[in-house]
């Protein structure tokens, strides 16, 4: 099982007031609400019942552990099972995480639902009302933007969790679990720190541990260095004497240690004067000229289960008071993983401000006072995002994500400007008559899903693109009301800077194959009918026949029975071998028209599936005979 490590593993973790289980919960066993998890192996139903708990708060343990593990699935279970007990006398902040945890998995019309009604449980709660600004924000943020192109470091990454890298000289530092260190107490590997060169300096070296004298038995994780290289800030659990310090409920919390470069060795580490055994503090991010230090903590005085804080380092080395950051930046939920860029931009993670799911990646100048943004996809996806530095002077970044597709539960993706675009050009057509058609959206998508671009055929169904060149593998689709999505996958090089005659096809909704279905009336055709006691093709039938095959040509995938049918008349064994003969004709001249023989069968049916009264000794007429004297083309499997 994949665990969210740079949460998990990295924090034994940020409690609040809310984190502990209520009604069934005798023992004060912490249900985890306000952690950002903690490392240990997962609770189950059968453990909690034990304890005591009721369906209520085994059903908040639950949801609450998954929900910080990243498993929003597991997560989203265990909420639904818990608002369906009572959602009237459930704290909305329940109803918020399943929402969140919807999303996450792309549930996204019931998100929305949960969502609207945690905003109607709790008003003044700054998420709701960040939500209630814009409910269109979703669409607009999975509109990838032009800005950026992201790339796996494939190369760095391990199967483990790699995360938090962070600016050091010629190279990238970040957190990772890949020595699997691992003690009686939890099966999931400690945190140490790792190096690689960063590649504007050349190409990624081997990661290798970084450095030797700061490896312990706690977790290291979230490094900050000043610019001369020579003070670094890190996070480690609580950790004296060798062992961590825990309190009564066996959680070590985070604290920041300095630690700084003399000699060639890291030495003189000490514990800031603002951490406490009573909460955590973690993540530093110094600023530029190295006189503030910002980090997130749940100390007293924060807005949700972890707040950003900024705190004034002195010339001397010394400390000022934190400062929370205040609403503008904090909601009720988490925000953490700070960076603060040479121009004052702060980068940091956040599930309460509106987002795609799990963790987003949010920026805000603290200078100019601006406005919190969502960085959107592709840097942001439905999982978590978090822990992202920038270089504004090469244009350039790192973060991480345990989205879809990586080396492991979490990776570092770099992050680049978007330099060049590629033009491509073509037409939306019909797939029946191939006649261009006017005013479809025409949407580039990227291979998670995410729009990379977008525009609409003029009256001629022509179109024309813009795709960042960087990627590589996408696709253009294209809708229109009345038809069916059509899809042209595309593969392109960098150097591909305009591409023409990008067809796209579209069928029409009511011709899409469907296994039953007869195309006699798919298609809207005349019923193909034959003469008295005759199996040969009438001239009528040959305008129609020529349809199906147009249809089974441009479907190449399609397979079609044909069924023939006689009317009453005549003895029944007599008309099964006629409808036999009408079957096998019309089969023949299908195959005569370029169809494989291997999609095309036929089949007698004789008198056994009259479609009137016009049964044996029932007195009809010439017209409700002819009726039953038809073919069918059934679309098979």
């Amino acid at each position: 099982m994949k665990i969210k490590t740079s949460i998990i593993l990295l924090s034994f973790l940020f409690v609040t007031t809310l984190c502990f289980a209520q009604n069934g919960n005798k023992k004060g066993l912490p249900d985890n609400f306000g952690h950002y998890a903690y490392m240990g192996n997962a609770s189950t139903y059968e453990e909690l019942s034990k304890k005591g708990m009721s369906d209520e708060d085994i059903c908040k343990n639950l949801g609450n552990e998954a929900y910080l593990r990243a498993k929003y699935d597991e997560a989203s279970y265990w909420y639904a099972k818990l608002l369906e007990l009572n959602s009237s006398t459930i704290e909305p902040d329940y109803m918020y995480r399943y929402a969140q945890s919807l999303k996450s998995i792309k549930n996204y019309k019931d998100s929305e639902v949960w969502m609207k009604k945690f905003k109607k449980a709790k008003k003044n709660d700054v998420r709701a009302q960040n939500y209630n600004k814009d409910e269109s924000y979703f669409d607009k943020l999975m509109t990838a933007s032009n800005e950026y192109t992201i790339e796996n470091l494939s190369s760095v990454n391990s199967k483990e969790s790699d995360f938090a890298p962070s600016f050091y000289n010629e190279f990238l530092v970040f957190s990772t679990g890949r020595d699997l260190e691992t003690t009686d107490r939890s099966a999931t590997p400690y945190l140490n720190l790792y190096k690689t060169t960063r590649p504007e300096k050349g190409q990624y070296s081997t990661a290798t541990a970084f450095p030797e004298e700061l490896k312990s038995v706690a977790n290291e994780s979230s490094t900050t260095f000043s610019k001369d290289g020579n003070i670094m800030y890190f996070t480690r659990n609580n950790y004296k004497k060798g062992s961590f310090n825990r309190d009564k409920n066996g959680i070590s919390r985070l604290k920041i240690y300095r630690s700084t470069f003399k000699d060639g060795v890291w030495g003189n580490i000490e514990d800031l004067p603002f951490n406490s055994d009573l909460y955590s503090v973690a993540h530093p991010a110094l600023n530029e000229d190295g006189t503030i230090l910002y980090f997130s903590s749940d100390m007293p005085g924060n807005l949700g289960a972890s707040d950003i804080f900024k705190v004034a380092i002195n010339s001397d080395g010394s400390f000022g008071t934190p400062e929370n950051l205040g609403s503008k930046i904090n909601t009720e939920s988490k925000e953490t993983f700070p960076f603060i860029s040479e121009s004052g931009v702060l980068y940091f993670a956040s599930d309460g401000h509106p987002g795609l799911g799990g963790l987003d990646i949010f920026s805000v100048n603290l200078k100019s006072q601006g406005a919190v943004k969502n960085l959107g996809n592709p840097i942001n996806s439905p999982n978590d995002d978090f822990s992202m530095i920038f270089d504004e002077e090469t244009n350039s970044g790192f973060f991480a994500s345990n989205r879809s597709g990586g080396v492991g539960g979490d990776d570092i993706y770099a992050l680049k400007t978007i330099d060049c675009m590629v033009t491509i050009t073509g037409t939306a057509v019909d797939k029946d008559t191939e006649q261009p058609l006017p005013f479809v959206t025409v949407n580039g998508k990227n291979i998670s899903g995410g729009n990379i671009g977008e525009t609409t055929t003029d009256e001629q169904g022509n179109y024309s693109i813009e795709i960042p060149c960087q990627e590589s593998q996408y696709s253009i689709t294209a809708n229109l009301n009345g038809y069916e999505e059509g899809s042209l996958f595309m593969f392109t090089t960098p150097d591909e800077k305009n591409i023409k005659d990008a067809r796209v096809v579209l069928e029409e909704s009511s011709k899409v194959a469907v296994i039953g279905a007869d195309l006699v009336k798919v298609l809207k055709l005349a019923p193909i009918y034959f003469d008295l006691n005759s199996s040969y093709l009438r001239e009528d039938a040959f305008e129609n026949l020529d349809k199906v095959v147009d249809y089974m040509l441009k479907r190449p995938k399609v397979k079609v029975e044909i069924g023939s049918h006689t009317d009453s008349r005549e003895e029944d064994n007599y008309n099964l071998w006629l409808s036999d003969r009408r079957a096998k004709r019309t089969v023949a001249y299908i195959i005569s028209a370029g169809i494989d023989e291997n999609r095309i069968s036929g089949k007698g049916y004789g008198e056994t599936a009259l479609i009137n009264k016009c049964s044996n000794r029932v007195i009809c007429s010439d017209r409700d005979h002819q009726l039953n004297r038809r073919s069918e083309f059934i679309l098979i499997e």
